[in-house]
Order: structure tokens, then sequence, then C-alpha cells
């Protein structure tokens, strides 16, 4: 499923069939998103029999579903062919349907108060794994008559520490002959690994890009996110600069709030001060506790005093509305329940 259209008719000629199957394949896959080869009947029976033999279509399956009950929030558990298992969520807003997914089973980015680093990185998921997790949700969905707006990598997983599936599944995501969904449509989340910020700038997709700072000083930024010790906030700053510069292309900065860690006024002015002159957007999001965790959440008023003092000194920033904390959304916290 995570072939591009060129590499299926390679394969067609090696079976000795003209190139336009592989167009008819390719539609198969991510238009209809079809399960087996025998619900292809635009090809020929004996072909279909020949594809089953040889391929197989590889496509996670939800696993487990569990929809709140204060939102209509969904967390998705899709199961994958080798028995791991990674997570989604659909979140339902004014302006349509948003599904987040991710990009590894488990991650090796070590941040303290993330449940997905609990069990380390057991494996990068391929482009096709990841676009499963996108065409399941779109075939649950279209059971209530709903369709998939846009999506978010900020799932389970580092999405630049995979890179080239990830770049393999937005190019396959975005093909106007298969699913077609256009890169404007979606947002790529990460904890700040500089050297992959400038990579995917030279791709000059058209896509939002979020940085995870959760701290404006490096001390506590790398007690909160080892990944700082390699990329500390200047060089991470600057790589962010370099993606304005080549995109043209706003930057949002995620920034989790957690009591009497980084939530005081102080760090609100060091952050509003490093941040100057950036165009930028800021994302408060305050924490949501996990059990493997020992962080807390602050009181609606340090939050609200954050946003203003950020405000105050012309920074751009919003509070993230909480969606789905009776179906444990936040990242990696069904999982490791055991689903």
């Amino acid at each position: 499923m995570s072939r591009y259209p060129g590499e299926l008719e390679e394969l067609f000629k090696a079976l000795g069939e003209p190139g336009y199957r592989a167009r008819q394949l390719f539609g198969w896959l991510h238009q209809k998103r079809a399960r087996d080869f025998m619900e292809m009947t635009s090809l020929s029976s004996g072909l279909r029999e020949r594809l089953r033999e040889e391929y197989s279509i590889s496509r996670p399956f939800v696993k487990k579903k569990l929809v709140s009950e204060l939102d209509g929030t969904v967390k998705y558990l899709y199961a994958l062919s080798d028995g791991e298992a990674v997570e989604g969520a659909l979140m339902r807003h004014r302006h349509g349907n948003s599904l987040c997914i991710s990009t590894q089973a488990g991650c090796r980015m070590g941040c303290a108060f993330c449940a997905s680093a609990t069990g380390g990185l057991k494996r990068n998921l391929t482009a096709g794994e990841m676009l499963g997790e996108v065409y399941e949700t779109a075939h649950d969905l279209l059971a209530s008559g709903e369709k998939l707006g846009s999506l978010v990598l900020m799932g389970t997983g580092e999405p630049l520490d995979n890179f080239d599936e990830v770049m393999r599944f937005m190019e396959l995501l975005s093909n106007p002959a298969g699913f077609g969904m256009s890169l404007r449509r979606l947002s790529l989340s990460t904890c700040g690994l500089a050297d992959g910020i400038r990579r995917l700038a030279e791709k000059r997709y058209p896509l939002t890009l979020s940085v995870s700072l959760h701290a404006p000083r490096d001390d506590t930024r790398s007690e909160l996110m080892p990944v700082n010790r390699r990329h500390d906030i200047a060089s991470l700053l600057a790589a962010c600069k370099d993606y304005f510069e080549i995109t043209g292309r706003r930057i949002s900065f995620e920034y989790a709030l957690m009591a009497g860690k980084n939530d005081g006024p102080q760090d609100a002015l060091d952050l509003a001060a490093l941040l100057k002159g950036m165009n930028c957007h800021v994302n408060l999001i305050p924490h949501n506790p996990v059990a493997e965790r020992d962080f807390t959440r602050p009181s609606q008023e340090t939050v609200q005093r954050f946003l203003r003092i950020l405000e105050s000194r012309g920074i751009t920033a919003t509070v993230r509305r909480e969606l789905g904390s009776d179906v444990l959304a936040a990242c990696g916290q069904l999982r490791n329940s055991g689903g």
C-alpha cells in the first residue's frame, strides 16, 4: 500500500501486464481503500488471484474504540500486523473532523511528561501503516456520513525521527490519484529535531509545522525534554527561522503548562522575550496528567495569567481546548493501559 504509482507500474510490467493496471490498483488501494485484491473488480479474476497469491495488503485494524461522552472525541487503538499497537484520536471541531495519528510504535525521545515514551521505541511505522490509520478512520466515519477534514502527526512517536517514511506517507496521502488530501490540511509536530526541521524545509510542503517547546530556558527544557541536550533552544530557534525563510510558513510553538515547573510569570516573560520578532503562534496546553508521570495541571487562573503576559508582549497565543479527557486522549495512555 506504500508504493508510488511508478513503482506499481514496474510491478505490473514484471507480471506482463499493461501499465494502466497500476493506476487501477492505486485507485483501489487509496481511493476506494480496498482491503482485499478480490474486491478490485476492474482487474481480471486471474490477475486478482495472482496478486492475492504473491502479495498482501497489510493494513492496521481498529482493536479498540472509545467515544467521549463529553465532546464526541474518539480514541482508536490500531493493531498492526506484528502485534504492536498505536493510537489515534479523532477530534470534532466546528470546522470539521481532525485526526491525530501515530508515526512510530513507542518513542525514544524520552520527554519526562509524556506517556508515549515510557516503553521506549519499538519500531518505526511504514508509510502504509500510517495511511492505514487514516483509511480505517475514514471508513469508520462513513457509517455516520462524516468525512475527515484534517490530519495531525502528533500521536505516538516523533515524525522527524522516521523522516523518510513520513515523507513517503505525505506524498501518497496527497497524490490526486489516491486519497488526495491537501497538505495544507496537515500539521506535523516535532519535539525539536533541528536537523529534521531543516530537511523538512527543503521539501517546501505547505503543511503547518508545530514545534514542542515547553520551556523558555535550556536548564528546564533539558530536564523535561532530553532532545534539548542535542538541539538546544538557540539551535532549535535558528532552524525554525530558517524554516520560515525557506517556506514562508508561520510556525506554531506548543507549550504544555505544568504546575510549578514552567507556568510562572517569569517563564511567560522569558518565553515572550525568546520569541520576540518571530512570525509564530504559541499554543498553550494545560497539562493532561498521566498515571506514569508526576506532573500536575495548573489552575485556570494560572493559565490565563500566562496567556495575558504573552499577549501583553505582542506574542500571538491561544489556549488549546481540552478534548477527550474521559477516553485517555493523551498520547500513549490507551496503549499503555493494555488496550
